[in-house]
């Protein structure tokens, strides 16, 4: 036999009604034995408390809720029930209205709403819920009989929330389903005195009614029908990824719903765990899905981290001072004094120096807590053994509950790992002595980043959202756009990776979406936002957002977001670039940006700035990393200057390679800024720093091959004119590295604390000699590497090239991210 139970939810009008009944039929053409309690319709319970209270105070709007409540239940009534005798069951609909409207008549003259009379009224809920879904399914030709639950469940007198008298309930059970074999249809929530009178079960009563009768009646399973799947992994209000759980433990189920679980609350499981009788969670609106089972553990059955659940307000008082030590007496008495004032404790900590307690606490208690605990521990405080007694508003606690916990290595890591990376700090941490679950107190406002972390640490292995925010979407921002658009499938099959771009930027417009701008419909979305472009907008609305796993991409050439970057990388955001400036401003600065990387636990990777994407900057980091001596670095860094000097050496003018560089895009707008050597001294310098020298541009040695006389003409076409006069003079540097058997480079040089960046001939023995086309190529020296350098040679410009090496240091980020 099955114990079905709907609450409020299934049942909140005549369509989801429906759904309940067909759920009922199936079982009863399967030829499963059940027996259903209800819930009151849906809002009826806070509707009948409502009415109670405006009676109460003689407030006649009461009366028009009353209305509104018997009309809904007539409009149920009438879509639902269809049978020959109809009639008769409307008067008894129209009767138990007559009574209540009676009852609330006496509230209103006598101005009294005792407990009992408080139970009396909303017990109405239930039986005219169970009395009209019985005589719907008659209505299907389903034979059932209609239970009221105050004749056969037995309690005390502590009207609200009473206390079952088991044995003389678990007696009447049985008699009255040994005489009464149909289907029946049972009032949830309601009881009755010994004298008859009508009490209810509190909090979650409908599910403690099932639990009852399932527990007297040796139910095989107990159904709890609801409107999720189940228990889900962590609240899907704040946890969109959250999943179903195939099955919990009575205790992890308990342990969730301590700590904010909303599917079932722990003392309505009670009868049900004594007698071993599963509990399964079921979802009215998708009853194909077999939902979740809560039994006892099994061994067959594989029980690790469940779930995250969490409370969300809390304070939290700290207690400290000399006088804790080793004193339990103070202890004592602090939850002593907690317990005489009814405050609950939520979580308790203690240092393991014993010199501190922390105790959460409900916000609504804060203050009065630290009053109480102040009065209780006045003379330590005026002793000077309690130093302090705070309290601190606005946390939250956040749970994760598992059974094996306790025999899994590495949770505990992964739980504080992957909220440590995402700059989550914790404020108090307990384990509760059953080891079933580790909690924590953080800021409030870190409350969802911490949950989806977590959740996607945990219970999404497989599966890593992450969340960028790019700035320039230029060139290179396309790009990248375009690049992780195409890689997006391989991405989730082979690698369990989501990139969703969260915000996106150009110098015009911004946009945002938390939930991932479409890659391929990105234009539209900039075009059609109405926020105007601007960086501090744009980097605060990204820290409100404070997403798990976010990266902050600057994909502009120019200085607007690098006074950010210290904000950004502060903001436990991880931050990538192809952008130098910020590697070539001031040593201190360069220095400022890697320091607080370190500290808040994330990367500033820029991989780009020199090569594209060349792995230049990660193998001299590696060679660093590694102990080796970096004693000189010599490259072509500048792809338009290789490519220049490399077709100087065919019969065409100097002047003439530069104008088609430019007609071909290799070079910027204008070619003097490749031609003055000062991009190629940037990357340089970003490779001396890369060694550990504390070196400025100032430092480095650059040859401007710009005439003097055309560096400060205005226009691009009055220099290429000017640059046409010149041709002789770069033919004789031509024609004197020929007769030497040598080519004409423009080189990076760095050796012995020296840097130069100049116009220099290369010998058939170097490894420039045979460069081709627009290649990069960076030759390192170091002890293990003396005689025969170490080589790197490639594609080293062009959007997509650079797109595919920033798209690179994101997955490097994703990686240590996870």
């Amino acid at each position: 036999m099955k114990i079905l139970k709907f609450g409020g939810t299934s049942v909140g009008n005549a369509e989801r009604i429906s759904k309940v009944l067909d759920i009922i039929e199936s079982y009863h053409k399967n030829n499963i034995k059940i027996a259903s309690v209800f819930s009151a319709f849906g809002g009826v319970t806070n509707s009948l408390i409502e009415l109670s209270e405006k009676a109460l105070a003689r407030d006649d709007s009461y009366l028009g809720i009353f209305q509104a409540l018997r009309l809904k239940h007539f409009e149920i009534f009438d879509a639902l029930v269809t049978h020959s005798k109809k009639t008769s069951i409307q008067e008894k609909i129209a009767n138990l209205f007559d009574d209540l409207n009676d009852i609330l008549k006496g509230v209103y003259l006598l101005k009294e709403l005792t407990p009992r009379i408080i139970d009396n009224v909303i017990s109405y809920g239930e039986r005219l819920s169970a009395y009209i879904i019985s005589e719907a399914l008659k209505s299907r030709n389903i034979e059932c009989g209609f239970l009221d639950t105050t004749k056969i469940i037995k309690t005390n007198s502590a009207f609200g929330n009473a206390n079952v008298n088991y044995e003389i309930t678990n007696e009447n059970i049985r008699k009255y389903f040994k005489k009464h074999t149909k289907t029946q249809i049972i009032t949830g929530f309601i009881a009755s005195n010994e004298s008859g009178e009508i009490t209810t079960l509190g909090r979650g009563g409908s599910d403690l009614t099932a639990s009852i009768i399932g527990a007297a009646l040796k139910a095989n399973e107990i159904e709890i029908w609801t409107d999720v799947n189940g228990i889900l992994t962590a609240d899907p209000r704040k946890v969109k990824e959250a999943i179903p759980l195939k099955a919990v433990t009575y205790q992890e189920a308990m342990e969730m719903s301590y700590f904010g679980a909303k599917v079932i609350y722990p003392p309505t499981m009670q009868p049900a765990f004594d007698n071993n009788i599963k509990i399964r969670i079921r979802n009215t609106f998708n009853p194909d899905f077999k939902g979740t089972i809560v039994l006892k553990k099994q061994p067959k059955i594989k029980f690790n981290a469940k779930g995250i659940s969490s409370v969300d307000n809390i304070t939290l008082i700290r207690v400290s001072g000399s006088g804790l030590f080793a004193n339990e007496n103070i202890t004592g008495r602090i939850f002593s004094s907690l317990g005489d004032a009814k405050i609950n404790s939520l979580l308790l900590t203690q240092g393991s120096s014993g010199l501190s307690i922390c105790i959460a606490v409900l916000p609504q208690n804060g203050s009065k807590a630290k009053k109480v605990i102040e009065k209780e521990l006045r003379l330590e405080i005026f002793d000077g053994q309690i130093r302090e007694i705070t309290a601190e508003k606005n946390l939250s606690i956040v749970a994760v509950v598992g059974e094996d916990m306790r025999h899994t290595p590495g949770i505990s890591g992964r739980v504080f790992d992957a909220l440590g990376k995402n700059g989550v700090n914790i404020i108090a941490i307990a384990q509760g002595s059953s080891e079933l679950n580790i909690s924590f107190v953080i800021k409030k406002e870190e409350l969802p980043k911490a949950l989806n972390v977590l959740h996607d640490s945990l219970f999404l292995a497989e599966r890593k959202i992450n969340n960028i925010f790019l700035i320039g979407t230029g060139l290179v921002g396309s790009a990248l756009i375009k690049y992780i658009d195409d890689k997006k499938d391989f991405l989730k099959k082979e690698k369990g990776i989501e990139i969703r771009i969260c915000g996106l930027a150009n110098s015009k417009k911004m946009v945002f979406d938390m939930n991932g701008i479409k890659m391929n419909n990105w234009k539209q979305a900039l075009e059609k936002s109405k926020s105007k472009s601007d960086i501090k907008k744009f980097v605060a609305e990204m820290k409100k957002m404070n997403l798990a796993n976010s990266v902050f991409v600057d994909c502009t050439a120019n200085e607007t977001a690098i006074p950010y970057y210290n904000d950004i990388l502060n903001s436990s955001i991880s931050l990538t670039t192809p952008n130098k400036i910020a590697n070539t401003k001031e040593f201190s600065f360069y220095k400022k940006l890697r320091n607080t990387s370190e500290k808040n636990n994330v990367k500033f990777l820029y991989s780009t700035n020199v090569g594209a994407g060349l792995p230049i900057i990660s193998t001299i980091k590696d060679l660093v990393n590694s102990g080796e001596k970096i004693t000189k670095i010599e490259g072509i860094l500048s792809g338009t200057l290789s490519y220049i000097f490399n077709e100087y050496e065919s019969e065409k003018s100097f002047s003439e390679i530069v104008r088609e560089a430019k007609e071909k895009g290799y070079t910027e707008p204008d070619p003097r800024d490749d031609l003055n050597g000062l991009d190629v001294a940037r990357k340089l310098l970003i490779l001396i720093r890369e060694i550990g020298k504390d070196f400025e541009l100032d430092d480095i040695e650059v040859e401007n091959i710009v005439p003097a006389k055309a560096r400060k003409v205005k226009s691009t076409d009055s220099f290429l004119k000017i640059l046409d006069g010149k041709n002789k003079e770069f033919d004789k540097r031509k024609i004197s590295a020929q007769k030497n058997n040598s080519k004409l480079r423009y080189v990076a040089k760095y050796e012995n604390g020296k840097a130069v960046v100049k116009l220099m001939e290369v010998n058939q023995s170097h490894p420039f000699y045979n460069l081709k086309g627009n290649d990069n190529i960076v030759s390192i020296t170091t002890s293990n590497y003396a005689t025969q350098p170490l080589t790197i040679r490639g594609r080293g410009a062009g959007a997509d090239f650079t797109a595919s090496g920033i798209y690179a240091d994101i997955l490097r980020i994703i990686n240590y991210l996870s």
